[in-house]
């Protein structure tokens, strides 16, 4: 649930997304379709699209699959919206080119896709609006880096290996620690669908096989917090970082269980996607990336307002 400070956050975030209140606007419909609903993450998303349709005097749905394993489910909320004629369309991929035939079809329809969060493999989609995921993983990984003095063995538990968001945080990760650490061996790199159950028994294997594993890198909500549950359960003192925010992974980094974490501006995310797709229909140009930025958060910044306004429950 969303406390009234949060939700104070969300629609006064427009200081930090940078937009101005337009014109009214006639009415028109865009369906958002996300990666899933499990997850805080997405509720912040769909309180941002919500703010900028009432912004903008547009009529928005916002839905996604019960779990972001569920592609098939996706390809067909997706397929139900376009059968539904929108003017515009919101799509945050879980796999990068399984959507790309239902794209196609949008495209030639010319209804405007604007991809949110995780892009797919296609020029298709007008904008992307989303964290640059390879240069905030790569924050994590300096903060790892520093956090094991330099040196050791480590591991990655991430949530898919199909879309860009899973594509992108593994390898910004896995390519910093390359260039920069070479004392730094990455043991293992397992996917956990972004089920903190199934990620939490990963992370117990991975603790076992390897005795002298120093850190973990969790590369969403619900990989994060299975790796801060197993490491409990096998009661293994190793440096965790994660990445988004929630009510969760808050509690593990006061707790001090998670060393930090990267947050996104889900909020942001949600807004900008309805934004551009105003401006799409507007025949206005976009640029082909919407960068709405990403913060490093721990013990000793968590209260800040600027990060306080980034983080969600």
């Amino acid at each position: 649930m969303w406390s009234r400070r949060t939700l104070i956050g969300a629609i006064s975030i427009g200081a930090l997304i940078g937009f101005a209140a337009p014109a009214a606007a006639q009415e028109i419909y865009i369906p958002l379709i996300s990666k899933g609903f499990q997850h805080q993450f997405w509720q912040a998303v769909k309180a941002g699209a919500e703010q900028a349709a009432k912004d903008y005097n547009v009529r928005i749905t916002f839905e996604g699959p019960d779990s972001e394993t569920m592609v098939d489910k996706q390809i067909d909320m997706l397929s139900a919206a376009l059968a539904k004629n929108p003017k515009a369309i919101g799509f945050a991929a879980l796999d990068s080119q399984a959507a790309i035939p239902l794209l196609r079809k949008a495209q030639t329809a010319k209804i405007p896709v604007i991809a949110f969060d995780s892009g797919v493999d296609s020029d298709i989609p007008l904008t992307t609006a989303a964290t640059n995921n390879l240069a905030a993983a790569a924050l994590a990984a300096d903060k790892m880096a520093e956090l094991i003095g330099g040196e050791g063995d480590i591991a990655l538990v991430v949530h898919d290996q199909t879309s860009r968001t899973g594509i992108d945080r593994r390898d910004g990760f896995v390519n910093r620690i390359k260039e920069k650490y070479p004392k730094i061996n990455i043991v293992s790199i397992q996917y956990g669908s972004g089920d903190h159950l199934k990620s939490t028994e990963i992370t117990k294997s991975v603790l076992q096989a390897n005795p002298k594993l120093k850190g973990i890198f969790g590369a969403n909500e619900g990989s994060a917090i299975g790796v801060v549950n197993g490491a409990r359960e096998m009661n293994r003192k190793i440096v965790i970082v994660g990445y988004d925010s929630g009510k969760q992974q808050k509690q593990a980094i006061q707790e001090g269980l998670m060393a930090g974490a990267i947050t996104q501006n889900p909020v942001g995310i949600g807004y900008k996607t309805v934004e551009a797709a105003v401006k799409a229909l507007k025949g206005e140009k976009l640029e082909k990336i919407i960068d709405t930025g990403f913060f490093y958060y721990d013990k000793s910044n968590i209260s800040d307002p600027k990060i306080t306004a980034v983080l969600y429950d």
